[in-house]
């Protein structure tokens, strides 16, 4: 029974929206601790600074412990992806900082700002949609590594006698595709080319028509139906759980309200 009351507080706590607005400022802090390390400080400020670093470890800890509490065990916990992120985040981030392994654990505790991803659920939301569009994205990537690799071995063969830099071999020539697709002076390549092949500008048109339009539209869409599905099933799941019936612990809260108002409404003689 202790148990059960404990595991139900720790599910209000964790649930609590002052809580998780907390835990969320208690990042946005350590990233501005770890960012504070990169300049020269006072030692004093270093001092400060270590001890603050050692307080927000130990709170990240307290929150993961709190939230393994409030979970149904150890499966149910680690069922959850997020839960799993969370549990890498704060065991990297206790790492010894001393002597030698300093930059390390630095370098671990810059990380702990990703749990602003597993804290907010609009980021949460984005990461699940990307990582769900990956599948997707990779057969689009796939396409536009082949045409890549047309366009380089043509260019290869075509324009390697004018500049080798750029065009010598199948793989420099994709180098040059990538930055010819995200226009960096592009032009300039063009037109040196065109010099000895004046149309040579309708290879360069079509590549940047594939690339940067079609290609590229093709990975926002794809992106997009799945933000519009994770959206959709975010708001069913949200209907689903304001649907559900109220528990007897709810409905005995309830009775004890509605007998206080009884008292309180009863007409006095």
């Amino acid at each position: 029974m202790m148990l059960s009351q404990l595991q139900e507080l720790f599910q209000r706590i964790d649930k609590s929206k002052i809580f998780q607005s907390f835990v969320i400022a208690v990042i946005v802090v350590s990233a501005l601790t770890v960012g504070a390390h990169t300049y020269s400080l006072h030692p004093t400020v270093e001092f400060a600074l270590h001890w603050m670093d050692v307080g927000i470890t130990v709170f990240f800890l307290i929150e993961l412990i709190i939230r393994y509490i409030a979970s149904k065990g150890l499966k149910d916990f680690f069922s959850k992806g997020w839960n799993i992120f969370d549990f890498i985040i704060v065991i990297g981030s206790l790492y010894p900082a001393a002597g030698s392994t300093i930059f390390i654990a630095r370098l671990l505790r810059i990380f702990r700002v990703l749990r602003l991803v597993s804290m907010v659920p609009e980021l949460r939301l984005l990461v699940n949609s990307l990582l769900k569009a990956i599948p997707q994205m990779g057969y689009i990537a796939l396409l536009m590594f082949v045409i890549f690799y047309i366009y380089a071995a043509t260019g290869s063969m075509l324009f390697s006698d004018i500049n080798p830099f750029l065009w010598g071999d199948v793989s420099i020539s994709m180098l040059t595709l990538f930055r010819i697709a995200t226009f960096e002076d592009w032009t300039d390549v063009m037109y040196e080319t065109m010099v000895v092949y004046k149309l040579s500008w309708i290879y360069y048109l079509t590549f940047i028509f594939l690339t940067a339009f079609v290609f590229l539209n093709m990975m926002v869409g794809a992106i997009l139906e799945v933000m519009s599905e994770e959206h959709r099933n975010a708001r069913e799941e949200q209907a689903d759980l304001d649907s559900l019936p109220a528990t007897q612990r709810q409905v005995n809260e309830l009775k004890a309200q509605i007998a206080e108002l009884k008292v309180l409404l009863k007409p006095k003689n």
